[in-house]
């Protein structure tokens, strides 16, 4: 177990390069005991006047910076994060409960992008092209955009604010960050490792507080020209819209429904591997999580067999204990929306095979812990089937044919990940042509993105803007276009072309 501890017991926000004490806070839970590891801030909305006005004046000079010399602090950062990486996995999984191995793959993942987006700074290429006039130069460069507002879920709380803020930053804006309450140390800690860095005040500003606070005073602010927000459908669409009114740039990315597609030629005992770690790593609690397998009948008894196999082997418990392959619930809010699915499951027909109930004995009593889940016999109109749970909730949908298989995954709102195990090379291209997903995988799991391709979904999962990967740079940066005529004269375009 970690003897890791924050020297502190109470957060402050990050503002022009100083820490801000508020006078409202609220405590921070450990999700694997119940324990109380910090007091988090609740501010208010001066707080983000504040943040706002120091990311306005620090903008204007960063913008100036050349992009390599802004790369040169994402490097740092980068290093610096290599250098604590197991302190930060140790705090990470203390704070929002996923087991050690796949907070150290998360920490990673921060790293990665330290030094990827640090290697845009060299690039941020734009374009010229051949004019239409003689004696005229047209080039197309990115510019960027001003003051950047991200809103981060508590389930990534250190990678998903890499993929936005770290593009953000080396394209020459400020950001202000709002993390959530729940998993707020990760926030604290990337921000002091900026101000070892060197990144110059005012650039990077950190406002911790209730989204129904902050994040709604971030949404209306004036000088906040991009919103980047992971979160729920509800107030992704509510964002979308107060966003709309004031013509910002929204980035949204939502929710999921991911299924996994067991066809009746795939390795089966590959496909049990791919779900077990899609439906039940981080207790289900990804927005790429396996909650549907849609299964060919012929394979049906077989998968569900070896399922059950698998998850018996499961370990349930303190993440920060190396042999744990399952961790808590984040809070008991989550519990309770879990639980609430596994009676509507029930009372819709799907049949409970494993799991469906709160752990509360021994080790796991004063933690968040609910039994990993498995529902059969579902069918693609169950909601169970439709809706996100977000928990470790996993149901079989049988199918008949390659071409229903495809028709249930594409039937929900969502359209984050999808996944088919199949051994059939046609079946493959078919399915990466026709799954409605932004991210498919073949003969692996609905997880496991990398960082150096566009993350990000269709219909209800998203608006179309992408994190990470180089895509993720069209959020945080306008195109300018430039026309360099040397001839001399007034050329008029169009008009003056025969």
């Amino acid at each position: 177990m970690s003897d890791v501890s924050l020297k502190t017991n109470k957060l402050a926000n990050f503002i022009n390069g100083e820490w801000m004490e508020v006078e409202s806070s609220k405590a921070v839970i450990n999700p694997a005991t119940g324990e109380e590891l910090v007091q988090v801030p609740l501010s208010s909305a001066k707080s983000v006047d504040d943040a706002a006005a120091a990311a306005k004046k620090a903008q204007k000079e960063w913008r100036l910076v050349p992009a390599p010399q802004r790369a040169e602090v994402l490097y740092q950062v980068g290093y610096l994060m290599k250098e604590r990486k197991e302190r930060l996995s140790q705090l990470l999984t203390m704070e929002n409960g996923k087991v050690i191995e796949e907070a150290r793959g998360e920490v990673q993942e921060g790293i990665d992008m330290a030094f990827y987006m640090a290697g845009e700074g060299r690039r941020l290429f734009g374009q010229t092209t051949p004019a239409e006039l003689q004696n005229k130069f047209a080039m197309s460069q990115r510019t960027p955009v001003g003051v950047v507002g991200i809103i981060t879920p508590w389930n990534f709380p250190i990678a998903i604010a890499t993929w936005k803020s770290f593009p953000a930053i080396v394209a020459g804006n400020a950001v202000i960050w709002k993390p959530a309450t729940e998993t707020p140390i990760m926030a604290f800690e990337l921000a002091k490792i900026f101000e070892e860095a060197g990144l110059p005040e005012g650039v990077l500003n950190v406002v911790f507080g209730a989204g129904s606070e902050i994040g709604d005073a971030m949404v209306h602010h004036d000088d906040i020209r991009v919103i980047s927000f992971t979160g729920s459908n509800d107030t992704g669409r509510h964002i979308a819209s107060e966003g709309g009114k004031q013509l910002k740039k929204v980035s949204l990315e939502m929710g999921g429904k991911n299924a996994v597609i067991v066809m009746d030629d795939a390795d089966v005992d590959l496909a049990v591997e791919g779900i077990i770690w899609s439906a039940f790593g981080t207790s289900g609690q990804r927005c790429t999580a396996c909650s549907r397998v849609i299964v060919h009948e012929a394979v049906k008894e077989t998968l569900e067999e070896r399922l059950l196999a698998e998850m018996e082997k499961l370990t349930i418990g303190n993440g920060l204990n190396e042999s744990i392959k399952v961790g808590p619930i984040i809070n008991k809010a989550g519990l309770e929306k879990i639980k609430s699915y596994t009676e509507i499951g029930k009372n819709e027909g799907a049949k409970l095979l494993a799991g469906g109930y709160e752990l509360t004995e021994g080790d796991n009593a004063n933690g968040n812990y609910f039994a990993p889940t498995l529902f059969t016999d579902a069918t693609a109109d169950m909601r169970i089937a439709q809706e996100e749970i977000f928990g470790p909730v996993v149901s079989l949908i049988p199918v008949k044919s390659f071409e229903e298989a495809i028709e249930v995954n594409n039937g929900v709102t969502y359209g984050l990940s999808s996944s088919i195990f199949t051994n059939d090379v046609n079946r493959v291209f078919k399915a990466q042509r026709d799954l409605d997903t932004g991210i498919v995988y073949v003969n692996a799991g609905t997880t496991g993105a990398e960082i150096h391709l566009p993350f990000g979904g269709t219909k209800g999962t998203g608006n179309g803007h992408r994190d990470s990967g180089v895509q993720a740079l069209d959020v945080f940066t306008e195109w300018r276009a430039i026309y360099v005529d040397y001839s001399g004269k007034l050329q008029r375009a169009q008009i003056d072309v025969d």
